[in-house]
């Protein structure tokens, strides 16, 4: 099996995020149910449950869909834990991201019947899980040995190992945790090109083990809740941990049930994304073998990370296909809730070229809405002339389906979020409004800048040079001015090159005679696929700044 499976008792048991291969493994080791209690859409690989329920129900097993946020662990939870336990044809599987939260469950439900406390944590222990402080009843108040961390660093993505680094780079003896339970970090940006035949999938993903920074101890967890009252965050096994200052940067949440029918057909029946590690592989194979028909690129309401992504996929298929001379018989339609191309206009005119080259449908304000694989149909909402909405319905062969994104559920469940859900930061400083030692950056927070690995790469010095000034271990205070790169993948060796600011102010990397970014450019080309790759891996996640030397604020503007 892929998935290390944990023996609770006779007739229950735990692991982490399963595959569909490993429920017919547990089917052939005579498991009759399964329980998921991770929601879906937290890792940028999870396999969706109504992936796993089809693959249960191939074999003969039950299923039930219990998702609970990491760490809130709701009288409600545990009333329908136990009640399909014990509904359920035994012997039960269990699992989540990874085996916390189920087993966390099941001792709170084996607790109800009396099992004594000490049994319960000497039996999670066994299964490589600590339950001490899910168990026990936890102080509301900061040791009086001072915090755990001098900081505590929430994700370990792209954001969360370059700060992590860019504090190192500054300041070597600094007690720094990362919390994160996934075993493997992505480069994101890649996936684009593994859709389109250029990058191979596994020259986007590390271990994250190779990658946290050394001197930060590496805390494999999920975050169940933040406590900014008491300067801790708690684990989703009721773990506290304690800081001095916070740095929050769990990424986005893809939420693929926000479009009804979606996650029952997502990886077959034409339908794909690039924005998943697994199915940017499918994308290249319905690219490939597709030689008439009908083609669909969508793309959600903002803000979404990487927002010329849904469009990068058009323009890399069509490419493919004028080259393989089969566009004349292929009609590519680009469904776009919003109302423009491309939110700076300095690059719609280049843009509007390629999409006239492909003889690519527009369709502007569309919101997808439904989807049938079977029938190979979409539906989508649109509003008409009046301004009544309405919904239209068209077929496909294949679809390319960007998926509505928000902030994780532990955040937006949070004091640290905005109405919206999204950590609420001053968009200079990117300190919390609210919290003088919390900062965020990358995706998660509200910063109105494009949600980019570019823009997480500037940002990450930013928030090291303001935190460690925060500490008195620096003097001046810095401002991000909301840089993001967008490399528009256009055609197979051209690239416009997407670079601005707050309010689309175009902050240019390169003289425009190196670069012009308003123009296809083969060198950007080279820039994307040769140069920033080893510059993600080898620079931003070391340490080692380039080009994103923090801007100190003018004497007398504090930013927020």
């Amino acid at each position: 099996m892929t998935v290390q499976i944990q023996q609770v008792s006779d007739t229950f048991s735990v692991s982490p995020q399963l595959s569909p291969a490993d429920v017919q493994t547990l089917a052939e080791q005579g498991i009759k149910s399964l329980i998921c209690n991770r929601p879906d859409g937290e890792g940028a690989d999870q396999v969706n449950v109504t992936e796993i329920e089809t693959a249960a129900t191939a074999v003969g097993m039950e299923t039930v869909y219990l998702p609970v946020v990491s760490g809130n662990f709701e009288a409600r939870d545990i009333d329908a834990f136990r009640a399909a336990v014990e509904r359920l044809p035994s012997p039960v599987h269990a699992y989540c991201r990874t085996g916390t939260r189920s087993i966390t469950l099941w001792a709170l439900y084996q607790r109800r019947l009396g099992t004594p406390v000490s049994q319960l944590i000497a039996d999670a222990q066994r299964c490589g899980y600590d339950l001490s402080s899910a168990l026990q009843v936890r102080s509301e108040h900061r040791p009086s040995d001072g915090p755990d961390y001098d900081i505590v660093i929430v994700g370990a993505g792209a954001a969360g190992i370059a700060v992590a680094s860019s504090l190192l780079s500054r300041v070597k003896d600094l007690s720094i945790a990362i919390i994160d339970p996934a075993e493997v970090h992505y480069y994101q940006p890649g996936w684009t090109l593994v859709g389109a035949g250029v990058f191979s999938q596994s020259s986007t993903v590390k271990t994250m083990a190779s990658l946290i920074p050394k001197g930060v101890e590496w805390i494999k967890a999920a975050v169940g809740a933040f406590d900014p009252h008491n300067n801790r965050v708690i684990l989703e096994n009721s773990r506290p941990l304690y800081y001095q200052r916070l740095i929050v940067a769990p990424g986005i949440k893809l939420d693929w049930h926000g479009v009804d029918g979606l996650v029952e057909t997502l990886g077959r029946n034409g339908v794909t994304s690039n924005y998943r590690f697994d199915l940017a592989p499918y994308t290249w194979r319905l690219v490939r073998d597709m030689q008439a028909g009908r083609a669909l690129f969508t793309q959600p309401p903002m803000p979404i990370k990487c927002a010329g992504a849904p469009q990068k996929a058009l323009y890399l298929s069509g490419d493919h296909w004028f080259r393989q001379g089969t566009l004349n018989n292929i009609e590519i339609a680009f469904y776009n809730a919003g109302e423009v191309l491309f939110g700076v206009k300095d690059y719609v005119p280049a843009l509007q070229q390629y999409i006239e080259k492909y003889r690519a449908q527009l369709n502007f304000g569309h919101r997808l809405v439904r989807i049938d694989g079977d029938s190979k149909t979409a539906w989508f909402e649109t509003a008409d002339a009046d301004g009544e909405t309405k919904t239209v319905e068209t077929g496909f062969d294949m679809i390319h389906v960007c998926p509505p994104q928000c902030a994780p559920d532990f955040v937006r469940e949070s004091e640290l979020a905005d109405a919206a859900g999204w950590v609420d930061v001053d968009q200079n400083t990117l300190r919390h409004k609210q919290f003088e030692n919390i900062w965020g950056l990358g995706d998660a927070m509200n910063a109105p800048n494009a949600k980019t690995a570019a823009a997480a790469r500037m940002q990450a010095p930013i928030v090291a040079n303001n935190v460690l000034e925060n500490m008195g271990l620096l003097s001046g205070i810095a401002h991000y001015n909301g840089y993001g790169s967008c490399p528009l993948t256009v055609e197979r060796g051209k690239i416009v090159l997407a670079e601005f600011g707050y309010g689309g102010k175009l902050l240019p990397s390169f003289p425009q005679w190196v670069i012009n970014g308003r123009k296809p450019s083969r060198l950007a080309w080279i820039l994307k696929e040769k140069i920033l790759p080893p510059v993600y891996w080898k620079a931003m996640l070391k340490g080692r700044e380039w080009m994103v030397e923090p801007e100190q604020a003018k004497p007398g503007v504090n930013g927020g």
